[in-house]
Protein backbone atom coordinates (compact mmCIF):
# COMPACT_ATOMS: atom_id res chain seq x y z
CA UNK A 1 0.00 0.00 0.00
CA UNK A 2 1.35 3.47 -1.09
CA UNK A 3 2.19 5.98 1.73
CA UNK A 4 0.20 8.72 -0.03
CA UNK A 5 -3.16 9.63 1.78
CA UNK A 6 -6.53 11.82 0.63
CA UNK A 7 -7.90 14.38 2.48
CA UNK A 8 -12.11 13.24 2.48
CA UNK A 9 -13.22 16.24 4.91
CA UNK A 10 -11.73 19.13 6.59
CA UNK A 11 -12.97 21.41 9.02
CA UNK A 12 -11.34 24.36 11.64
CA UNK A 13 -11.72 26.56 13.99
CA UNK A 14 -9.49 29.73 15.32
CA UNK A 15 -10.93 33.41 16.12
CA UNK A 16 -12.26 34.68 13.05
CA UNK A 17 -12.34 31.50 11.07
CA UNK A 18 -15.23 29.33 12.02
CA UNK A 19 -16.10 28.17 7.96
CA UNK A 20 -14.49 26.64 5.33
CA UNK A 21 -14.83 29.59 3.02
CA UNK A 22 -13.29 31.56 5.88
CA UNK A 23 -10.53 29.21 5.91
CA UNK A 24 -9.93 29.08 2.17
CA UNK A 25 -9.82 33.11 2.29
CA UNK A 26 -6.98 32.77 5.08
CA UNK A 27 -5.01 30.38 3.13
CA UNK A 28 -4.36 32.82 0.37
CA UNK A 29 -2.92 35.90 2.77
CA UNK A 30 -2.33 33.83 6.04
CA UNK A 31 -2.71 36.76 9.14
CA UNK A 32 -2.04 35.99 12.68
CA UNK A 33 -5.21 34.72 14.89
CA UNK A 34 -6.06 37.53 17.91
CA UNK A 35 -9.54 36.98 19.53
CA UNK A 36 -10.92 34.57 22.43
CA UNK A 37 -13.95 32.82 19.92
CA UNK A 38 -15.24 29.66 21.72
CA UNK A 39 -17.27 27.11 19.69
CA UNK A 40 -20.45 26.77 21.23
CA UNK A 41 -20.11 22.69 21.04
CA UNK A 42 -23.76 21.51 21.57
CA UNK A 43 -22.99 17.83 21.41
CA UNK A 44 -21.32 17.98 24.91
CA UNK A 45 -23.65 17.95 28.24
CA UNK A 46 -22.82 21.20 29.60
CA UNK A 47 -21.66 20.04 32.99
CA UNK A 48 -18.95 18.35 30.55
CA UNK A 49 -18.63 21.26 28.46
CA UNK A 50 -18.22 23.81 31.21
CA UNK A 51 -14.79 21.59 32.81
CA UNK A 52 -12.92 22.40 29.34
CA UNK A 53 -11.03 24.82 28.48
CA UNK A 54 -10.93 26.47 25.04
CA UNK A 55 -8.95 25.36 23.19
CA UNK A 56 -10.31 21.60 24.25
CA UNK A 57 -13.63 23.22 23.33
CA UNK A 58 -12.35 23.97 19.98
CA UNK A 59 -10.68 20.63 19.31
CA UNK A 60 -13.63 18.69 19.88
CA UNK A 61 -15.62 21.37 17.77
CA UNK A 62 -14.08 20.65 14.76
CA UNK A 63 -13.98 16.67 15.77
CA UNK A 64 -17.54 16.53 15.55
CA UNK A 65 -18.01 18.42 12.85
CA UNK A 66 -15.56 16.67 10.74
CA UNK A 67 -17.05 13.04 12.08
CA UNK A 68 -20.89 13.23 12.17
CA UNK A 69 -22.55 10.84 14.55
CA UNK A 70 -23.75 9.31 11.76
CA UNK A 71 -20.01 8.15 10.37
CA UNK A 72 -18.92 4.89 11.95
CA UNK A 73 -15.92 5.01 14.24
CA UNK A 74 -12.73 5.37 13.39
CA UNK A 75 -9.43 5.62 14.54
CA UNK A 76 -8.41 8.68 16.13
CA UNK A 77 -5.33 10.92 16.34
CA UNK A 78 -5.54 13.59 18.21
CA UNK A 79 -2.22 15.99 18.54
CA UNK A 80 -1.07 19.24 20.33
CA UNK A 81 2.45 19.95 21.39
CA UNK A 82 1.89 21.97 24.33
CA UNK A 83 -1.50 20.11 25.28
CA UNK A 84 -3.47 22.56 27.60
CA UNK A 85 -0.40 23.43 29.35
CA UNK A 86 -2.81 26.64 31.21
CA UNK A 87 -4.38 24.04 33.44
CA UNK A 88 -1.40 21.94 34.06
CA UNK A 89 0.87 24.89 35.11
CA UNK A 90 -2.06 26.53 37.47
CA UNK A 91 -2.29 22.76 39.31
CA UNK A 92 2.20 22.92 39.51
CA UNK A 93 1.51 26.74 41.04
CA UNK A 94 -1.03 25.22 43.63
CA UNK A 95 1.14 21.82 43.97
CA UNK A 96 4.03 24.70 44.66
CA UNK A 97 1.99 26.61 47.88
CA UNK A 98 1.10 23.25 49.02
CA UNK A 99 -2.74 23.23 48.23
CA UNK A 100 -4.55 20.28 47.17
CA UNK A 101 -5.10 19.38 43.92
CA UNK A 102 -7.98 18.59 42.03
CA UNK A 103 -8.24 14.70 40.67
CA UNK A 104 -10.87 15.97 37.53
CA UNK A 105 -8.50 19.21 37.04
CA UNK A 106 -5.72 16.90 36.77
CA UNK A 107 -7.37 14.30 34.74
CA UNK A 108 -8.49 16.63 32.47
CA UNK A 109 -4.77 18.37 32.07
CA UNK A 110 -3.36 14.83 30.44
CA UNK A 111 -2.22 14.40 27.26
CA UNK A 112 -5.42 11.96 25.66
CA UNK A 113 -7.73 14.30 28.10
CA UNK A 114 -9.24 15.60 25.21
CA UNK A 115 -9.41 12.63 22.71
CA UNK A 116 -11.04 10.48 25.71
CA UNK A 117 -13.78 13.51 26.17
CA UNK A 118 -14.68 12.59 22.63
CA UNK A 119 -14.88 9.24 22.55
CA UNK A 120 -17.23 9.44 25.83
CA UNK A 121 -19.37 11.72 24.15
CA UNK A 122 -19.64 9.81 21.26
CA UNK A 123 -19.59 6.57 23.30
CA UNK A 124 -17.36 4.98 21.32
CA UNK A 125 -14.47 2.38 21.64
CA UNK A 126 -12.42 3.44 18.86
CA UNK A 127 -8.75 3.44 18.98
CA UNK A 128 -7.42 6.81 19.76
CA UNK A 129 -3.91 7.86 19.70
CA UNK A 130 -2.52 11.31 21.59
CA UNK A 131 0.47 12.68 20.03
CA UNK A 132 3.09 15.20 21.36
CA UNK A 133 6.75 15.68 18.73
CA UNK A 134 7.76 18.89 19.50
CA UNK A 135 8.32 21.13 17.06
CA UNK A 136 7.28 18.11 14.70
CA UNK A 137 3.97 17.50 16.12
CA UNK A 138 1.74 17.73 12.75
CA UNK A 139 4.08 14.97 10.86
CA UNK A 140 4.04 12.47 13.96
CA UNK A 141 0.32 12.77 13.91
CA UNK A 142 -0.37 12.02 10.29
CA UNK A 143 2.61 9.45 10.44
CA UNK A 144 0.63 7.81 13.32
CA UNK A 145 -2.52 8.33 10.83
CA UNK A 146 -0.66 6.80 7.79
CA UNK A 147 0.35 3.53 9.88
CA UNK A 148 -3.35 2.81 11.29
CA UNK A 149 -4.17 3.27 6.80
CA UNK A 150 -1.45 0.59 6.41
CA UNK A 151 -3.27 -1.60 9.41
CA UNK A 152 -6.53 -1.38 7.26
CA UNK A 153 -8.63 1.49 8.61
CA UNK A 154 -10.24 2.52 5.97
CA UNK A 155 -10.22 6.29 7.73
CA UNK A 156 -8.35 8.02 10.02
CA UNK A 157 -9.78 11.11 12.16
CA UNK A 158 -6.60 13.62 12.72
CA UNK A 159 -7.30 16.43 15.31
CA UNK A 160 -4.35 19.53 15.79
CA UNK A 161 -5.05 21.76 18.04
CA UNK A 162 -3.01 24.20 20.56
CA UNK A 163 -3.15 27.19 22.32
CA UNK A 164 -1.19 30.56 23.58
CA UNK A 165 1.22 30.09 26.18
CA UNK A 166 1.17 31.46 29.25
CA UNK A 167 2.98 34.26 29.84
CA UNK A 168 5.36 32.09 32.09
CA UNK A 169 7.08 30.13 29.03
CA UNK A 170 7.34 33.28 26.92
CA UNK A 171 10.87 32.97 27.31
CA UNK A 172 10.89 29.38 25.98
CA UNK A 173 8.59 29.92 22.89
CA UNK A 174 10.59 29.01 19.64
CA UNK A 175 7.73 29.61 17.11
CA UNK A 176 4.78 31.94 17.10
CA UNK A 177 1.30 31.03 18.66
CA UNK A 178 -2.07 31.13 18.65
CA UNK A 179 -5.44 29.62 19.87
CA UNK A 180 -6.53 26.93 16.89
CA UNK A 181 -7.85 23.55 15.82
CA UNK A 182 -8.81 21.70 13.16
CA UNK A 183 -9.26 18.12 11.70
CA UNK A 184 -9.09 16.17 8.52
CA UNK A 185 -10.40 12.42 7.68
CA UNK A 186 -7.54 10.98 5.65
CA UNK A 187 -7.94 7.55 3.99
CA UNK A 188 -5.19 5.80 1.28
CA UNK A 189 -5.60 7.25 -2.37
CA UNK A 190 -5.08 6.13 -5.45
CA UNK A 191 -3.43 7.54 -8.82
CA UNK A 192 -5.24 9.83 -9.93
CA UNK A 193 -6.68 11.48 -6.93
CA UNK A 194 -5.65 14.39 -5.74
CA UNK A 195 -3.49 12.92 -2.53
CA UNK A 196 -0.54 13.93 -0.17
CA UNK A 197 3.06 12.61 0.86
CA UNK A 198 4.75 13.60 4.20
CA UNK A 199 8.40 11.97 4.30
CA UNK A 200 11.39 12.52 6.64
CA UNK A 201 14.73 13.72 4.63
CA UNK A 202 18.38 14.02 5.35
CA UNK A 203 19.55 17.58 5.61
CA UNK A 204 18.79 18.77 9.14
CA UNK A 205 20.28 22.56 9.63
CA UNK A 206 19.00 25.41 11.19
CA UNK A 207 15.38 24.80 12.16
CA UNK A 208 12.43 26.15 10.09
CA UNK A 209 11.24 29.64 11.02
CA UNK A 210 7.55 30.83 10.28
CA UNK A 211 4.94 34.17 11.10
CA UNK A 212 2.82 31.04 11.97
CA UNK A 213 2.86 28.01 14.32
CA UNK A 214 3.44 25.10 12.73
CA UNK A 215 0.18 23.20 12.75
CA UNK A 216 -1.31 26.24 10.97
CA UNK A 217 1.58 26.02 8.22
CA UNK A 218 0.26 22.51 7.78
CA UNK A 219 -3.64 23.09 7.35
CA UNK A 220 -2.51 26.26 4.77
CA UNK A 221 -0.81 23.92 2.72
CA UNK A 222 -2.77 21.36 3.13
CA UNK A 223 -6.23 23.08 2.12
CA UNK A 224 -4.32 26.53 -0.39
CA UNK A 225 -2.69 24.13 -3.22
CA UNK A 226 0.60 24.52 -2.75
CA UNK A 227 3.07 21.67 -4.35
CA UNK A 228 5.77 21.77 -1.68
CA UNK A 229 6.79 22.53 1.69
CA UNK A 230 9.61 21.89 3.59
CA UNK A 231 9.79 22.28 7.68
CA UNK A 232 13.29 21.36 9.27
CA UNK A 233 13.33 21.42 13.27
CA UNK A 234 16.74 20.50 14.97
CA UNK A 235 16.39 16.93 14.94
CA UNK A 236 15.05 16.87 11.72
CA UNK A 237 13.53 17.64 8.23
CA UNK A 238 10.23 16.97 6.67
CA UNK A 239 9.14 17.30 3.08
CA UNK A 240 5.28 17.66 1.87
CA UNK A 241 3.92 17.24 -1.28
CA UNK A 242 0.60 17.30 -3.11
CA UNK A 243 0.34 15.06 -6.00
CA UNK A 244 -2.44 15.36 -8.56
Amino acid sequence: MSSAFKINDWHGFAPGLHDRAAWLEWAQAPTPLLGDDVPGLPELPAMQRRRLERVGRMALHVAFQCQPRVAADIPLVFASRHGDLVRTLDMMQQHARGELLSPTQFGLSTHNAIAAQYTIARQSSANHIAVAAGAATAEAAFIEAIGLLHEGAPEVLVVLYDGRLPATYAGHRDEPDGDYAWACRVAGANAGETRYTVTAEPGVGMASSSALPHGLEVLRFLIGGERTMTWRTLSSCWRWCRHD
